[in-house]
């Protein structure tokens, strides 16, 4: 049985729908009416608040914490300077992901760790032989993502200090609607937006108060549904769709590396010592046989599909998450889109996709899967760069 976000008091009176799932553990409004499209727009156009307290997060805290997540990470976190966040991963010692996330630098000697899955056990196992603590804080410390256009105007009216000196993947602790927490110039939407982390038992005056602001900033609470649309946009992958974790493969070929998924910019070879490092200079210097790419589906194609059976073409009203394969011209099979969408900012039906390195160039063209009237069909794509949005306010 899922349990209450700490802001489920304020989320569950205006979720009319009803209509939540569970996301690791905790009820999770998927949409707050019956179609999640005017909150896709918030992010868009306006502002969207969605509750992401159900990313996991560790406090990681001692002199040696620095080094600790230099050996557990694929970058140096070390270096971090107090103030700043960066996006990473961490992998076994095959060079197979595990779980990515980010890692902010709250003062010289504390970083706070965000995972998709639960990971104290992960990291505990290394810390013999360091002068670090690592706390759970995953259940004390509630987030919420404020994003769009609009998130800085409404967040500097109940957030203290000069929130326009907040540079992107930067943090600062301020108070918030007069509560003290932290605010990142971070966000899962590919967007102008910010993440607030407050104490858990602050949640709901802080809820509250974000959306009496909003109001003349057409705020809208959101759910995970507008949320998988835009991450789609943003070329974003998600832990569990566009991989496995390595944790939970059953057969080696469903592992991945940080350079099949669109991570190996994020990895850092020549450094001391780090769980995957040998592992990952191998498959950098031999190559992968797949790629990370973005997919833009042709709609001509996708129309001719249906006319066939006389029907209009039909795709889904959400992102999809359940895997289409993608074949070259002659019909083969060169992997797999793991995550698509309608995008309606763009008027284009998007995938991201792991294909056969050779095909991975920009401007190749391929075929996805597609069925209609219960038979199976291909339709041509064109292989593009991600991500497929990336507005200049983005990093503003």
């Amino acid at each position: 049985m899922p349990i209450e976000s700490p802001f489920h008091e304020q989320i569950d009176k205006r979720c009319t729908s009803k209509f939540y799932k569970s996301w690791a553990g905790y009820f999770s409004a998927i949409s707050f009416d019956i179609c999640h499209e005017p909150e896709y727009h918030a992010f868009r156009q306006s502002v969207g608040v969605i509750d992401v307290t159900p990313l996991f997060k560790y406090d990681i805290q001692g002199p040696d914490a620095g080094v600790f997540l230099d050996r557990i990470m694929v970058k140096n976190v070390s270096t971090l300077k107090v103030g700043r966040v960066t996006y990473l991963c961490w992998c076994d010692d095959d060079g197979m992901i595990i779980d990515d996330g980010t890692v902010t630098r709250l003062n010289e000697d504390t970083f706070r760790v965000t995972a998709a899955e639960p990971s104290l056990s992960w990291f505990s196992q290394f810390s013999r032989g360091y002068n670090v603590a690592i706390e759970d804080i995953s259940q004390k410390i509630a987030s919420l993502a404020v994003q769009g256009p609009l998130s800085r105007d409404l967040l500097k009216e109940i957030v203290g200090g000069n929130l326009e000196e907040l540079k992107f993947f930067g943090s600062m602790p301020t108070t918030i609607a007069g509560f003290e927490g932290w605010v990142t110039r971070t966000g899962y939407t590919g967007d102008l937006g910010y993440e607030i982390w407050i104490d858990a038992a602050n949640a709901n005056q802080v809820y509250s108060k974000i959306m009496e602001v909003g109001e003349k900033y057409r705020v809208m609470p959101c759910g995970i549904a507008a949320l998988d649309v835009v991450r789609v946009e943003a070329g974003f992958i998600m832990n569990g769709v566009d991989y496995n974790s390595a944790h939970h493969c059953m057969v080696d070929c469903r592992k991945a590396s940080p350079y099949e998924i669109g991570l190996g910019w994020c990895v850092k070879l020549d450094r001391a010592p780090f769980i995957g490092q040998s592992a990952l200079k191998k498959i950098a210097q031999e190559g992968t046989e797949r790629s990370f790419v973005g997919l833009d589906i042709d709609w001509v194609a996708t129309e001719k599909v249906f006319e066939q059976y006389g029907l209009p073409p039909e795709i889904p009203m959400t992102a999809w998450r359940d895997g289409r394969p993608v074949y070259d011209q002659m019909g083969d099979w060169l992997g797999m889109a793991t995550s698509g969408t309608w995008s309606p900012i763009l008027k284009k039906n998007i995938a991201i996709a792991q294909i056969a390195t050779p095909f991975a160039k920009e401007g190749t063209q391929v075929k996805i899967e597609m069925t209609a009237e219960y038979r199976r069909h291909q339709v041509l794509a064109t292989v593009v760069k991600t991500p497929f949005y990336n507005p200049p306010r983005k990093r503003s």
